[in-house]
C-alpha cells in the first residue's frame, strides 16, 4: 500500500509482462551476454572490409538527449550547379554481431528495440548498442557510409555505399537544434564550441527544406499524431510529455529517407534480393473517402496519394487542434507498414504514405534487425561475395519482422496506457475537456486536451460523434489492464 492508501503499481513489472505476453524476450540470455562481454573492439569478430578514412569530415549526430545508441552521423558539402552532396554514416553493427551468433539470434527473434516509455528493451546489449557499435563522440568508429546528391529542386540522385572510419564531432539534441533552427533559441553551446559546425548544420537544414518541399509536391502525406512519453519520478508518473515535431527531427527524417532510397538503388544495381519497406495501396480507401466526405471534401474512388495529401493539408489549416486525431484515423485506414522481399528482377512495391517507389530500412542497425540484414547484404556486394541470405530466408525474415513490429507497437501502446492510468488514478471524479476520437458500436473514445490521455466513454455516450468537443468525468482507472473510463457530462460548442 502507498501512503495515500492506494495499491502500489509496478510499471516495470507491467512492461515485462507485456513483453512476454506478445512473444518478446525481456532479458538477454547468458549466452548473449557472455558473447558480447568477450568482444575485443580492436579485433571485431566480423572482420573489417578495407575502409576509407573520412574522419576529418565534420560529422555530427542529432538524437534524443538521453540516447547513447547512436546509429547515424551526417555531413553535407556543396556540389556543382547548386547540388548538395550528402553523406550519412551508419554504425557497422554487423562487424560485432556475426550472422548466426547468439547475439544475432536474439536480435532476430525480438526484431527491434522496444521503447515502452517506462523501460527500454534493447535489441542488442548495452555494451554494444551504447558503446562499441554506437557512433558516440569518443573516438573513431567503423561505419557504412551512404552517399547521395540533393538537386536544387529537392529531388535526390542516388550515389554509392562504402565502409569508412568516422568520428562524431558533436552529439546534438533534437530540442536544442530544433529551437535554434526555428529561431526560438540562440546558437546551442554544443554547436558554438566546434569550429565550422554552425555553417555545416545550416547547409544540412537548407538541404532538407528543399527535400521536404519536393516530397510535399510529389504527394508525401504530412501526418501528425500525438505521442506522449511518461516522465517517471521513482515509481510514480509525474507527467506525460508530448514529443513535439521540430525542424531537427525533420532534418534527420529527410536525410534518412534519402539514405534508405540510395540503399535500394545500390542493391538493385548489384542485382541481389533485398528486404524493402512498403506501405501498400490502401485496402480501406473507401473508409478514407468516407472520412473526407464527412469534412465535405470529395476524394476520387481510386487511391490517389496527391488528393489525400491535399485533403490533409486543408484540414490541418482549418482545424489544427483535431488534426492529430484525423491523422491517426487515416493511418489506421492506410494499414501498417510491412517488410517484403524484393527480388533482383522485381519492381519495388513502394511506400504509399511517403509517395515513394523505392524504400527500405537501413539506417538504425543498433535498434532494428532488418537494418543489420540490409547491412550484411551491402557488405557482401562490396566484398564481391555470395549474398548472405537466400530468397527463401529473406521471405521468412520479412514476415517475422513485420509480425514483431506490430507486436512491439502493441507492447508500447499498452504500457503507455498503463502509465496514463497510473497518472490519473488519484483524480477520480474530476472533469476534463476532451475531443471524441472514436465512435462506433464497439465503443466511444475521447482524448483529453490535458493531459494528453485517451480513454473510453462508458456512460452517457449516446449521440457523440468523432470530432465533438465534450466534458467528461473520470470514473475509474486500472493500470494493470490499461483501462481509463469516463462518463460524458456535456458537450462544448
Amino acid at each position: 500500500m502507498t501512503m495515500n492508501g492506494q495499491r502500489h503499481v509496478d510499471l516495470h513489472a507491467i512492461a515485462r509482462r507485456a513483453m512476454e505476453q506478445y512473444g518478446f524476450e525481456s532479458r538477454f540470455p547468458r549466452s548473449v551476454l557472455a558473447e558480447v562481454d568477450a568482444i575485443d573492439p580492436s579485433h571485431p569478430p566480423g572482420g573489417e572490409l578495407r575502409a576509407s578514412d573520412p574522419t576529418s569530415l565534420l560529422w555530427s549526430s542529432i538524437d534524443n538527449w538521453d540516447s547513447q545508441d547512436l546509429d547515424q552521423l551526417e555531413y553535407c558539402e556543396p556540389g556543382p550547379d547548386g547540388e548538395t552532396l550528402v553523406r550519412v554514416a551508419i554504425a557497422d553493427v554487423d562487424l560485432y554481431v556475426p550472422k548466426g551468433s547468439a547475439t544475432d539470434r536474439h536480435a532476430a527473434g525480438n526484431g527491434s528495440s522496444v521503447y515502452t516509455g517506462v523501460e527500454t528493451y534493447p535489441m542488442i546489449p548495452d555494451r554494444l548498442s551504447k558503446g562499441i557499435s554506437s557512433l558516440l563522440p569518443d573516438g573513431e568508429r567503423m561505419a557504412v557510409v551512404i552517399e547521395y546528391a540533393v538537386l536544387p529542386d529537392g529531388s535526390t540522385r542516388s550515389g554509392t555505399v562504402y565502409p569508412a572510419r568516422v568520428r562524431n564531432h558533436a552529439k546534438l539534441v533534437y530540442e536544442e537544434i530544433g529551437a535554434w533552427f526555428e529561431g526560438r533559441e540562440g546558437l546551442p553551446d554544443a554547436v558554438a564550441r566546434v569550429p565550422g559546425l554552425e555553417a555545416q548544420l545550416r547547409l544540412q537544414h537548407e538541404t532538407i527544406v528543399r527535400m521536404r518541399e519536393h516530397r510535399r509536391i510529389t504527394g508525401a502525406l504530412d501526418l501528425v499524431t500525438i505521442e506522449a512519453e511518461p516522465v517517471l519520478e521513482g515509481d510514480t508518473v509525474r507527467e506525460l510529455a508530448l514529443v513535439e515535431p521540430n525542424e531537427a527531427r525533420f532534418l534527420i527524417e529527410e536525410l534518412m529517407i534519402g539514405a534508405n532510397r540510395t540503399m535500394v538503388a545500390f542493391l538493385g544495381a548489384a542485382g541481389v534480393p533485398m528486404i524493402e519497406r512498403v506501405v501498400r495501396v490502401p485496402k480501406y480507401w473507401e473508409g478514407i473517402v468516407d472520412l473526407a466526405a464527412r469534412h465535405h471534401i470529395a476524394l476520387p474512388p481510386d487511391p490517389d496519394v496527391h488528393a489525400l495529401a491535399d485533403f490533409l493539408d486543408r484540414r490541418r489549416a482549418a482545424d489544427p487542434e483535431r488534426f492529430p486525431d484525423l491523422s491517426l484515423a487515416v493511418i489506421k485506414l492506410l494499414g501498417p507498414g510491412e517488410y517484403v522481399r524484393l527480388s533482383s528482377e522485381g519492381e519495388p512495391e513502394g511506400h504509399f504514405s511517403l509517395a515513394l517507389g523505392d524504400y527500405t530500412h537501413a539506417t538504425a542497425p543498433n535498434r532494428r534487425y532488418v537494418d543489420i540484414v540490409n547491412q550484411r547484404t551491402v557488405k557482401a556486394v562490396l566484398a564481391r561475395a555470395r549474398a548472405p541470405y537466400t530468397p527463401h530466408e529473406l521471405d521468412q525474415i520479412a514476415e517475422h519482422l513485420s509480425d514483431r513490429e506490430k507486436a512491439a507497437k502493441k507492447v508500447e501502446r499498452f504500457v503507455r496506457k498503463a502509465a496514463a492510468a497510473l497518472l490519473l488514478r488519484g483524480r477520480i471524479g474530476e472533469e476534463f475537456d476532451a475531443l471524441v476520437t472514436g465512435a462506433s458500436p464497439k465503443g466511444t473514445w475521447v482524448r483529453l486536451v490535458a493531459p494528453p490521455v485517451e480513454g473510453r466513454v462508458t456512460a452517457c455516450e449516446a449521440g457523440l460523434s468523432v470530432g465533438d468537443r465534450v466534458r467528461v468525468r473520470l470514473v475509474s482507472t486500472d493500470p494493470y489492464r490499461g483501462f481509463i473510463d469516463f462518463e460524458c457530462t456535456g458537450q462544448n460548442h
